[in-house]
């Protein structure tokens, strides 16, 4: 059975925009069928400032891994392309995160879906909304287009231009 899953895709170093089409093209291909994927925006940091801006991006796709499996494989997929975890929140070749998966609700030691950042960062929300507006929150029963506009960030989000 396929099941439809959002995944915010980040990263401020490097090449910024290959890293989010290598991201893009190993989920392609040990993933799922990618069916929408936002603009890219640019942001300043969020969490720890002190470091590069971010490029992000949204895409929704469809797959058959389960959400614990889509967990580890997007974990491979960030170590393939160089990622290393040293800092909370600090500088990342690339950033996989899985925003909502179905209507499925889950919190164990392990994964949490949909993923609590949601309601608070504009630099999820804005490509969230541009590709899904509608989409319902499970757990706060809010559509992204509601959560957007009670957003308390007022980190600026815009849309990337590459130089």
């Amino acid at each position: 059975m396929q099941n439809t899953t959002y995944i915010l895709l980040g990263t401020n170093l490097g090449k910024r925009e290959l890293n989010l089409t290598a991201a893009r093209g190993h989920i392609g291909e040990k993933i799922g069928t990618i069916l929408y994927s936002s603009k890219i925006y640019e942001t300043a940091a969020w969490g720890k400032e002190d470091q590069p801006d971010f490029l992000n991006q949204v895409i929704m796709l469809k797959t058959h891994i389960d959400p614990h499996s889509l967990l580890e494989k997007l974990l491979w997929i960030e170590t393939t392309l160089g990622r290393q975890r040293k800092i909370k929140w600090g500088e990342r070749i690339i950033d996989l995160d899985i925003l909502f998966y179905e209507d499925e609700v889950i919190n164990d030691e392990n994964i949490t879906i949909p993923h609590p950042g949601i309601p608070s960062r504009r630099f999820t929300l804005l490509p969230l909304q541009e590709i899904a507006p509608q989409l319902v929150h499970p757990v706060l029963n809010k559509t992204i287009e509601e959560l957007l506009a009670e957003c308390p960030d007022k980190l600026d989000v815009w849309p990337y231009v590459p130089s």
